[in-house]
């Protein structure tokens, strides 16, 4: 569903340190595979190496217990047990009424192109994932200390003020081995849905009908659920004008079926230089196109 990558500012990818030999990493990074997918922390800077072991094992926590409460693999999960009439949704965990109001207002705000019922079903997977992450990285936020949570590909991040900011490669849906924008980012969060790994998995709800027209949707704003909302509803709605439009703080960069980019009229203060992973494969960086569609989307042309 995701195909965002972080992309580190030098060559050497490996953890640098700060100070005399044998001191704390600057940057480390821990991984879990939770939910079915590899859920990895990234840290900067320079914190009491028992407070970070109880933020990251708080964070592993969190997104477990969301896991149990709302996996649809799990016969035991809340979830599981509402699907199949042994409790309400009152009856269940408080978080499943909390996700479920917020999966209601992402179907108005999208005009039901974003719809955790389908076909009858009941299935919150779509806003559970950046859900769970946005909620489980609030314990991060320590003193001093740059971070980001990577869940699948759908990112939190913060960067303390005059400290660098992240820079994170957005991957190319025909080359998922090619980065075709890069965004430099300090407090924000990042989404992208498509099909580039998962395949052709997301249908519009309202026609039932595979989604067709946007083949991958970046969504970048203060709130990783509603960026993981939005991106997957322009896939759904297979338009860079789907009948709804981005709240401001939001940018988008879509790329359709005929392999054209766009992007909305605050995405390209957003952008780096576009790179590959391959260095030998660096390209020049992208432009915008005028004029604007009405959704305040312009073409950008292909690095």
């Amino acid at each position: 569903m995701t195909s965002v990558a972080p992309v580190d500012r030098g060559s050497n990818r490996r953890p640098s340190t700060d100070g005399a030999p044998g001191a704390a990493p600057s940057r480390r990074s821990y991984t879990e595979m939770i939910m079915g997918l590899p859920i990895s922390i990234h840290l900067r800077g320079i914190v009491d190496r028992a407070t970070e072991a109880r933020a990251v094992q708080r964070v592993w926590d969190d997104l477990r217990t969301a896991d149990h409460v709302f996996s649809t693999y799990r016969d035991d999960s809340d979830i599981s047990r509402i699907a199949r009439g042994e409790i309400g949704v009152d009856a269940a965990d408080p978080a499943v009424r909390e996700v479920l109001d917020l999966a209601e207002e992402a179907r108005r705000r999208t005009a039901g192109a974003f719809d955790v019922c389908y076909a009858g079903r009941l299935d919150p997977s779509g806003i559970v994932k950046g859900w769970a992450a946005a909620r489980a990285a609030r314990h991060l936020d320590l003193p001093g200390v740059d971070w980001y949570l990577n869940a699948g590909g759908d990112i939190a991040l913060h960067s303390d003020r005059g400290r660098p900011p992240w820079r994170v490669g957005i991957e190319d849906p025909a080359d998922t081995n090619s980065v075709m924008a890069v965004v430099d980012v300090a407090d924000c969060a990042i989404a992208t849905s498509g099909g580039a790994h998962r395949g052709a998995h997301i249908v519009d709800p309202r026609t039932g009908a595979a989604a067709a027209g946007i083949v991958q949707a970046t969504v970048v704003g203060p709130d990783l659920v509603w960026a993981d909302v939005f991106a997957t509803a322009f896939v759904a709605a297979g338009s860079a004008a789907p009948g709804w439009s981005l709240p401001p703080g939001y940018e988008c960069l879509l790329v359709t079926d005929t392999g054209a980019v766009m992007g909305s009229a605050g995405m390209p203060a957003l952008l780096a230089v576009p790179q590959s992973v391959d260095p030998a494969r660096e390209t020049g960086g992208p432009r915008m196109d005028a004029p604007t569609t009405p959704h305040g989307t312009a073409g950008l042309a292909r690095p």
